[in-house]
């Protein structure tokens, strides 16, 4: 077994091992793995050991690397950094875009519509919430949440808004953090109406206390790949 096939069996079991402590069915909780920085072959080791979900952070190395395995049939690509919108038709044009992460402002989801709607597309997103109040981190506010899913609804009508995403806290417990992200999911499903089942929350060092809390994707990249 290759190093990053072994890095993925540990995590898978950590995975398993917190949907036990936590009463639920590990089938419920996806692993996204995080390929940022890493090249195209460990992503096709990666795939090799059975994984098909992968995360990119920059739209640029997004691209290039989705070119590099635009052979792979079964690979999904998650994006999920921040989104200039000058990126946006380099964005939606990636193969097997599967998911992205980041939609948290009016002016980036009217972008990704417009371009989706020339081309008659439509693309799941997560609205990312900033949800620690941390300035270094993206995402709209918690009390802005309604307001821009409001708007998505309303007007871009090529978005299916299928959950939200949003990080712990650079110290300090998570579990706090994502209980309030979680709160947000259920008051925004019964005010829209939408299933909004998908919660993108937890990483390497918090993705335990992530699936007690009810995430339903985690996002590891140090610990599948190794350090940057």
């Amino acid at each position: 077994m290759s190093g990053i096939a072994a890095n993925f069996a540990q995590v898978r079991e950590r995975i398993a091992s917190a949907c036990d402590a936590a009463g639920r069915d590990v089938g419920d909780v996806e692993l996204l793995a995080v390929s940022k920085y890493n090249p195209a072959n460990a992503v096709g080791e990666a795939l090799a050991a059975g994984q098909v979900a992968f995360g990119e952070s920059r739209v640029q190395e997004l691209v290039a690397k989705a070119g590099e395995l635009q052979a792979e049939a079964s690979l999904q690509w998650h994006l999920i950094g921040s989104v200039q919108t000058n990126k946006v038709r380099d964005i939606v044009r990636v193969p097997n875009l599967a998911l992205v992460h980041s939609v948290d402002r009016v002016k980036l989801a009217n972008e990704l519509h417009r371009e989706l709607a020339a081309n008659a597309r439509q693309l799941n997103v997560l609205m990312q919430v900033n949800a620690t109040d941390e300035e270094q981190k993206h995402g709209c506010l918690p009390s802005d949440a309604r307001a821009l899913l409001d708007h998505i609804q309303s007007n871009c009508a090529s978005l299916n808004v299928c959950g939200l995403m949003a990080m712990g806290p650079l110290h300090g417990e998570a579990r706090p953090v994502f209980d309030r992200v979680v709160s947000l999911r259920d008051d925004l499903r019964d005010a829209s109406g939408l299933a909004l089942d998908t919660l993108s929350i937890g990483m390497s060092g918090d993705l335990e206390q992530a699936i007690a809390a009810g995430s339903t994707m985690v996002r590891v990249g140090t610990a599948l790949f190794g350090p940057r």
